[in-house]
């Protein structure tokens, strides 16, 4: 009868569990997916570029929504089974409060493992698939990142300044400058413009101009009263060297390990791994922290809601202790994510960051066994 009352609380908490986290995942996903329109408006991206950016950007918010979520899965379901005295059932067929406890630690290990999952393999994965495909994507809507009265520079080594843009897309007063190398510049000016493009060969028409072109201390002036200004292969103004979150958990172990073992020269750097050098040692910390540690609170947080059980809704102090138990676990939430900004390059310190969710773990549970064998001894 035991397992048939397990099986049903399991049953309770992961149905509500997964409805909550892909719904509230899939709303907050959709927020996000239209702030990402900038990448296609304002950038002038192919619409295939931003689903996909989009789509990989969902395991990331998944991640993040799963702690939140489990603790509240759990405070709910609890409260919800102790205002319909279901938990008088167990209680009457011999569940002991600390069996409960074991049970739901025994499953919050199962989830600690499936958010390693996301954190150590899938999100990294996914953020540097969705990074590469603005690495490798060109620009395709060049009329559409033009905005008026404003620098625009997403085409790497060129800015576009036009005062006024009608309807139609044609450009007003014009100033277009263009960085060849270091010692090469060209300024052009003109009336009016619009962007076409043939064959897939994008150029600006530029309209009574001017162009100043400058190499190392020569400078000549051509005026026209049409030319074209190429745009074929060009790159767009995007970071191309991978972050820290899109290095995967292998290379991120590896690179602290030689980083660490070669900390002594400041000037160490990983020919292999991309953002790999001494300099960056604290990010690398803080997101080997982020992926590996911050799961470990996962056991705590699925923990907390069961000091409901320690009472009942007759006890007076009931509705304090519902209160009191939720500020606890969102606390806990907060605190496990803002611990991060204490990592820093002195590894003793971290050591104890590191070993907080274990501490805290070990006391709560000790806490459960405290109090359930001393009302146990009572009876």
């Amino acid at each position: 009868m035991k397992k048939i009352l397990f099986r049903k609380l399991l049953v309770d908490y992961l149905t509500f569990f997964f409805i909550a986290l892909f719904s509230s995942s899939i709303i907050i996903w959709v927020f996000q997916a239209v702030n990402f329109l900038d990448i296609m408006i304002e950038d002038g991206r192919d619409y295939l570029i931003y689903i996909n950016y989009s789509i990989l950007h969902f395991p990331k918010t998944l991640s993040k929504l799963f702690p939140f979520v489990l603790f509240f899965t759990l405070f709910y379901v609890t409260i919800k089974y102790e205002m319909n005295n279901e938990l008088i059932i167990y209680w009457n067929f011999g569940v002991h409060k600390i069996e409960i406890i074991n049970f739901i630690f025994k499953v919050s290990i199962i989830m600690t493992l499936f958010q390693l999952i996301l954190t150590m393999l899938i999100v990294p994965k996914s953020q540097d698939l969705s990074r590469s495909f603005l690495r490798n994507s060109t620009i395709n809507f060049y009329g559409n990142f033009i905005k008026p009265q404003r620098f625009n520079d997403t085409i790497s080594g060129v800015t576009i300044f036009s005062e006024k843009k009608d309807a139609d897309g044609n450009l007003y007063n014009i100033y277009v400058k263009k960085e060849i190398n270091k010692d090469e510049f060209q300024i052009t000016y003109a009336k009016k413009g619009f962007f076409k493009d043939i064959k897939k060969n994008p150029y600006l028409v530029l309209i009574d101009g001017e162009t100043i072109s400058g190499k190392e201390n020569n400078i000549t002036n051509l005026r026209f009263s049409k030319s074209d200004f190429s745009l074929q292969n060009m790159d767009a103004n995007t970071t191309t060297y991978k972050k820290t979150q899109e290095i995967s958990s292998h290379n991120l172990l590896i690179c602290l390990k030689d980083v660490f073992e070669s900390k002594i020269n400041i000037n160490f750097f990983h020919e292999n791994i991309e953002n790999c050098s001494s300099t960056n040692f604290r990010s690398l910390i803080k997101e080997f922290y982020k992926r590996l540690i911050i799961p470990f609170y996962i056991p705590i947080l699925m923990l907390v809601p069961l000091i409901l059980i320690t009472s009942s809704k007759e006890n007076s102090k009931y509705s304090k202790l519902r209160f009191s138990t939720f500020l606890i676990g969102i606390f806990l939430i907060i605190f496990s994510e803002t611990t991060i900004r204490f990592i820093s390059e002195d590894m003793a310190r971290n050591l104890i960051i590191f070993s907080m969710p274990i501490l805290i773990l070990i006391s709560l549970y000790m806490i459960f066994i405290s109090k359930f064998n001393f009302k146990k001894k009572l009876i």
